[in-house]
C-alpha cells in the first residue's frame, strides 16, 4: 500500500522483494485494523459495528433464556465491548462524525441504566 497525498503523483515502479513482486492494495488488515490507502477509518469502523452487531445477537438470546443480569454484564463486557474499545486510541481521533453516532448507535450494555453506550463525541 502506498499513501501519497501530493497533487500530481509520480508513477511508482514496481515493488520486488526476493525477486517476486509485491502487489498494490488499497487496504490491508494490520493488528487487527483495517488500514487504507486514503488513510481513512470508515472500513475499519464498519467491521468493528459489524462484529459488535453479530455478538449483540447472542446477548439477545442469552437474554430471551433468562439468564441473570450479572452474567449479561460480564458477557457484555468480555464479548462486546472488547470489540468496541478494541484500538479505539488508533482510530477514534481521526473517525467522522458520522461514523462516531454510528457507534453510539450499537445497543447498550445490559448494566446501563440509561440503556446507551457512552462514547465521546469531540
Amino acid at each position: 500500500m502506498v499513501v501519497d497525498f501530493r497533487k500530481h503523483p509520480s508513477l511508482l515502479h514496481p515493488l520486488t522483494i526476493s525477486h517476486s513482486p509485491v502487489s498494490n492494495v488499497d487496504s490491508f488488515k494490520f493488528l487487527g485494523s483495517i488500514i487504507s490507502q486514503d488513510l481513512k477509518w470508515e472500513s475499519n469502523i464498519n467491521a468493528i459495528l459489524k462484529k459488535a452487531q453479530q455478538r449483540m445477537y447472542f446477548l439477545r438470546q442469552l437474554r430471551k433464556h433468562g439468564l441473570p443480569q450479572e452474567l449479561l454484564v460480564t458477557f457484555y463486557t468480555a464479548v462486546v465491548e472488547s470489540i468496541l474499545c478494541s484500538s479505539i486510541t488508533v482510530w477514534f481521533g481521526a473517525a467522522t462524525q458520522h461514523d462516531k453516532h454510528r457507534l453510539q448507535r450499537v445497543p447498550p450494555p445490559p448494566y446501563s441504566p440509561y440503556w446507551y453506550i457512552v462514547i465521546p463525541v469531540l
